[in-house]
């Protein structure tokens, strides 16, 4: 009797281990920056998000769509109620015209990954044409 006891209790502290879990929850998932000037250079945004679970989060990878974004993010294990980020960077040399870039995350949720979108308009820089004078034409 007091093997099956022993055993239950191992089985009971084993199920409450395995169902403590993390639960990442983002306060927004897309942001638009609008229209932004090449000329001002890069344009960075921070998503903010919260472990709903019961156990401690973890962020493994964060992966951009493309190169020209630069995704920073919270290392560390966050505690159940705790807050962390990721910081988005968009590179805006030399890409005028509308964008929209998507960032997915991946931690020890039970949904694995989510899918973050950052979208806005590169205004170009203006560039100045100098006139060209005509050949035999005197100025």
């Amino acid at each position: 009797m007091k093997k099956y006891s022993i055993l239950f209790i191992c089985l009971v502290f084993s199920l409450v281990a395995m169902s403590q879990k993390a639960s990442i929850k983002f306060d927004v998932k897309e942001h638009d920056f609008g229209k932004v000037n090449e000329k001002d250079g890069n344009v960075s945004y921070v998503f903010n998000f919260t472990n709903k679970g019961d156990a401690p989060l973890v962020v493994n990878k964060v992966q951009a769509s493309c190169g020209c974004t630069t995704p920073v993010w919270t290392k560390e294990p966050i505690e159940a109620g705790k807050k962390g980020n990721i910081k988005v960077t968009y590179s805006t040399a030399g890409r005028p015209g509308i964008f929209t870039k998507t960032i997915t995350v991946y931690s020890n949720d039970s949904l694995q990954q989510v899918v973050l979108i950052i979208k806005g308009e590169v205004i170009p820089i203006v560039k100045k044409v100098e006139p060209v004078a005509a050949k035999g034409v005197k100025q």
